[in-house]
């Protein structure tokens, strides 16, 4: 019974994420209440308050979401033995992630509104951004304890990763122009780019 009640809980807060993500990214964050939420999530506006305190949290837990959704979690970095694997693996999704339409259209919203609301920006990047940098840093400070591989600045690398991830088609995905003619070669510089990234930190002794 107990089980039961959870999975509806756990199902009606999913819900409530996709909706507010499609009306955040349909609408703008400003013009998006609680209540349409609600209405479009088919749950009270009482049950969105209990999930979720207050609209900045509802919306950097969207943002999150979007993160746990395609895997990129710290469960992932959680064998700093083997860097190539994870990091590898990581690339996988986080392309998934970044150049999903969900992600594209949560990023030029922000970008549209960041004149007039520049708070919306910062949450998105602490929940975003931010989420992922941190969860890297932290993987590359227990992988140069192990001793194959030096960071230097561990921030600094995860960001440098993370842009290099991104590509020519996320660029191209922001600018709203056709990708399919490097869609076929994205794996490969996927790959390509994980063993360079490494190549440049692997420590010589």
């Amino acid at each position: 019974m107990a089980h039961s009640s959870v999975s509806r809980s756990e199902q009606k807060r999913e819900q409530i994420l996709a909706a507010a993500i499609e009306l955040f990214c349909g609408q703008g964050f400003p013009h998006t209440s609680m209540d349409e939420v609600a209405k479009k999530a088919g749950v009270s506006k009482q049950t969105v308050y209990a999930h979720f305190g207050s609209k900045d949290e509802l919306f950097v837990a969207a943002i999150e979401s979007k993160c746990v959704v395609h895997q990129v979690t710290e469960s992932l970095f959680s064998s700093p033995e083997k860097p190539e694997q994870a990091l590898l693996q990581f690339g996988y999704y986080f392309s998934d992630m970044v150049l999903s339409a969900e992600a594209i259209d949560v990023f030029k919203a922000c970008v549209a509104q960041a004149d007039t609301h520049p708070d919306i920006s910062a949450l998105y990047f602490s929940a975003g951004p931010e989420h992922l940098i941190v969860l890297l840093e932290s993987y590359f400070i227990e992988v140069q304890r192990v001793g194959h591989y030096q960071f230097g600045d561990a921030r600094d690398a995860a960001v440098r990763l993370c842009l290099m991830l991104f590509g020519e088609m996320r660029l191209k995905l922001e600018l709203g122009l056709a990708v399919e003619d490097i869609v076929p070669h994205r794996l490969q510089y996927i790959k390509e780019t994980i063993e360079m990234f490494l190549r440049a930190y692997r420590s010589e002794i």
